[in-house]
């Protein structure tokens, strides 16, 4: 049973690899997939690129635990050696786009919730694979959430070396515009735009919010984008810039931005509040029984669908983070064994509350 559900797993895998699933792209890849969860006997539904299907006997009085990670993946980047969507194993190595994040997550999720469905549990099981993950798209788990039933615990399946995250930074974008008035850069015309910046981008550089989380660290803003100007002579007549804002779960993104307009000149327009930080508390039953196996809890500084779930979330999965959206991504045959052998020991017979 073991030595199918890995070589299981490592078949999904590869397909999964050679068909392209480039975020609001991915139809080619939730087609595949559902035809393989089809062929398992097990029935599945569908929105859009997004495919679920639901533990037999699911019973609505019964806690329900989600089982989620996505399909998407981001776009190759330069320095491959092997093809980013022909699977290749070399010494213990699966290499292909999305083999770590978060194509190994997927394949051992849906083979854990076919291996606790034929075990008695006193809880329901829903697997959903998303997609939109890497865009923070609405077309993916947001749009999910709704139709299924209520859900009361959630692993996400991302890449974490299988050890439990149990908070994550949030992240919210801000687009911040200083207005001046064009001039001849020649003549004493103008306001400059440029200038009414400095102040305030200075101020993102070296603001410290005061609360710091033990497990996230510090909220962290970083400006990464500034757009001025049309000409060398022209005294430009608005300047704007970007800023990253990585948030820690003591910190709502509405509180952020309303702190934030306190403090700076110019104006100041988030692109949206709804990727805030996510925390599970430590006496949870999933984080209780992962202490006992001798994982070590983490924050995470990477965001997930996590952001967009309002029940406790446990992020857990193998390959690991530094591995992601990378030339020559891969994840080990190792791996993908292990992270079977451990979520069904976290997640088999365990109580959700």
């Amino acid at each position: 049973m073991k030595e199918q559900s890995l070589s299981e797993a490592i078949g999904l895998l590869k397909l999964l690899i050679a068909t392209p699933s480039v975020s609001r792209e991915e139809e080619a890849a939730a087609d595949a997939l559902q035809n393989f969860i089809e062929g398992a006997g097990i029935m599945t539904y569908r929105s859009g690129n997004n495919v679920w299907c639901l533990s037999p006997g699911f019973d609505p009085k019964r806690p329900t635990l989600l089982l989620n990670s996505h399909i998407d993946t981001v776009k190759p980047v330069a320095g491959w050696k092997h093809h980013p969507h022909v699977p290749v194993i070399e010494n213990g190595r699966l290499y292909g786009l999305g083999s770590n994040d978060a194509g190994a997550s997927v394949v051992t999720l849906l083979q854990v919730f076919r291996q606790l469905c034929l075990r008695p549990q006193t809880y329901n099981l829903i697997f959903l694979a998303s997609c939109e993950e890497e865009v923070s798209g609405k077309g993916g788990i947001e749009s999910i959430l709704p139709i299924l039933p209520p859900i009361t615990t959630a692993i996400v399946g991302e890449p974490t070396g299988m050890q439990p995250a149990i908070a994550e930074k949030g992240l919210m974008v801000l687009d911040v515009t200083a207005y001046g008035r064009a001039g001849h850069a020649a003549r004493n015309e103008g306001d400059n735009a440029i200038y009414k910046v400095l102040e305030d981008i200075t101020w993102f550089r070296d603001h410290q919010f005061e609360k710091v989380s033990p497990l996230l660290g510090p909220v962290k803003m970083s400006v990464t984008q500034v757009n001025a100007g049309t000409q060398h002579n022209v005294v430009p007549d608005h300047c704007t810039f970007v800023v990253d804002i990585r948030s820690n779960e003591l910190y709502c993104n509405e509180d952020l931005y309303k702190e934030i307009c306190q403090h700076i000149q110019c104006e100041a327009k988030a692109r949206s509040f709804r990727l805030n930080s996510s925390h599970i508390s430590t006496d949870h039953p999933l984080v209780k029984r992962a202490m006992e196996m001798g994982l070590k809890p983490f924050g995470s500084p990477t965001l997930s669908d996590q952001a967009l779930m309002p029940f406790p979330s446990l992020k857990m999965g193998p390959g690991e983070s530094c591995r992601s959206h990378t030339a020559d991504e891969y994840i080990l045959i190792d791996e993908i064994e292990d992270a079977i052998k451990m979520y069904m020991e976290l997640l088999d017979g365990i109580t959700l509350k």
